[in-house]
């Protein structure tokens, strides 16, 4: 709980920080940004999702697309700090960005001690999963983002034996550098 409660101070602290280093900077400059994946711990032998896509929205020009090392992950491959390069190191435009989308595919499965099981998704998830962001990307820094996947919480079971993905997505780290 501890842990949780300073991430979020420090979520918040940077975001601050960023914000008000965003009145320093001159239209039309180029930052970075990249964005890395990771998972906390769940009870499961894997968890495969497929992404296809990241977009994220600029408040000066709308939403952009990342490019993507889309494939299918085994979200528990990503437990304790462990990260996978999801965007490279790419020029964005400097400013405010609101929210980031990821895309799913349709290839998701989970794997337990009784089987591999397709895990379905809810239809609102085709149109990528938004998370809501507040931060700032400066020009001549890199922003390198951490999203959380947690397997845990976004695999349900159903009464029948069946497996749904209702995904539950966090940012976990922030930093410019």
């Amino acid at each position: 709980m501890k842990s949780i409660i300073k991430l979020s101070l420090s979520v918040f602290v940077l975001a601050g920080a960023l914000y008000l280093a965003a009145g320093c900077k001159k239209d039309g400059q180029e930052g970075y940004m990249s964005v890395k994946l990771t998972d906390a711990p769940a009870e499961y032998f894997a968890v495969n999702v497929e992404i296809v896509g990241l977009e994220v929205y600029s408040e000066i020009n709308g939403w952009i697309s990342l490019p993507v090392n889309s494939g299918t992950y085994d979200l528990l491959q990503l437990q304790n700090n462990v990260t996978v390069l999801l965007a490279p190191k790419t020029e964005f435009p400097a400013g405010k960005i609101t929210q980031m989308r990821l895309v799913l595919g349709t290839n998701h499965s989970v794997i337990t001690g009784t089987g591999i099981f397709p895990l379905k998704t809810p239809s609102g998830t085709q149109s990528g999963l938004k998370i809501n962001v507040n931060m700032i990307i400066l020009s001549d820094k890199t922003t390198e983002v951490v999203l959380d996947f947690d397997a845990a919480a976004s695999v349900v079971e159903e009464g029948n034996g069946s497996y749904l993905l209702k995904p539950v997505l966090r940012i976990k780290a922030v930093s410019q550098y």
